[in-house]
């Protein structure tokens, strides 16, 4: 038996959870969805936040002084008038969100309470998420930004709160901390993302998985009546007919306003905190 000793390292072992290559790796997969759990959970609770009104819609939709910008360097430099008129109309949804987003800041911020109540929420990114919290900017409130990592999107848009801004690599994590602490959700038009938010939300109520009450808007009628046709899921017997109520459709920010906030003074004023 040889008596010779082992050679040391030359450095120590590396601790597991500071060892990149293996928190990047597929093994280490289960810290890194419980990393997006944990640590949204410790700023929420520093930051006292109880609940939130969660607006969903494009990421592509521009400000009102943004699209006729655009559409005045469209005209003078030939360039696609037909698009950026579109982009002008459409940019009443950007307006829209940003004063129902100033208009629900400074009611929340208007209750009595000790933590913070009802703090408007976006997806973090331009667009329709980028009016959400620059309208609660606007109001001199917080607001959460929910950032997903995309090749083709910037996060974390200038009007989110400082420490609450998050980026998310795991959408379903990102959804989670969308549906777990909303008291409300308000929809305006958007693409595949925006479909896939709202209508998980709609089947996680239909289902009963969420057992809260949250009142739902889906803004912009006419967007909203050619893109998804819901009478029609009752015509074919998909869904049941009580299922149309469980949104309301309108194009009114006072309707708007009134419906989110009586329903949540009505179903979750006296219930602070996450839940599904």
């Amino acid at each position: 038996m040889s008596n010779r000793k082992r050679p040391r390292p030359s450095q120590p072992p590396i601790k597991a959870y500071t060892d990149e290559l293996f928190i990047h790796s597929p093994a280490a997969r289960p810290v890194r969805i419980l990393s997006e759990y944990f640590a949204p959970k410790e700023r929420f609770e520093r930051h006292r936040i109880q609940d939130t009104i969660v607006f969903f819609g494009s990421a592509r939709l521009q400000s009102r002084e943004t699209a006729e910008a655009a559409l005045a360097l469209a005209r003078a430099e030939g360039g696609d008038i037909a698009a950026a008129e579109r982009l002008l109309d459409m940019s009443v949804y950007y307006e829209a969100t940003r004063e129902l987003a100033r208009r629900l800041t400074e009611w929340s911020l208007s209750l009595e309470e000790t933590v913070r109540r009802f703090v408007v929420c976006s997806g973090g990114g331009p667009g329709i998420m980028e009016a959400t919290n620059r309208g609660a900017a606007e109001a001199g409130g917080e607001s959460v930004g929910l950032g997903i990592s995309l090749p083709m999107e910037d996060t974390g848009n200038p009007y989110i709160s400082g420490d609450l801004s998050f980026q998310f690599h795991y959408f379903f994590m990102r959804k989670f901390w969308f549906a777990y602490l909303a008291k409300a959700f308000i929809a305006m038009p958007g693409g595949y993302g925006t479909l896939d938010e709202i209508l998980e939300i709609l089947t996680l109520l239909q289902t009963r998985k969420m057992t809260k009450k949250v009142p739902i808007v889906l803004f912009g009628s006419k967007f909203w009546d050619e893109v998804l046709n819901f009478p029609a899921l009752v015509r074919y017997g998909t869904v049941s007919p009580g299922d149309l109520d469980l949104f309301f459709k309108t194009d009114s920010l006072d309707d708007t306003f009134d419906y989110i906030t009586d329903g949540l003074m009505r179903y979750a004023w006296a219930s602070p905190g996450g839940g599904m």
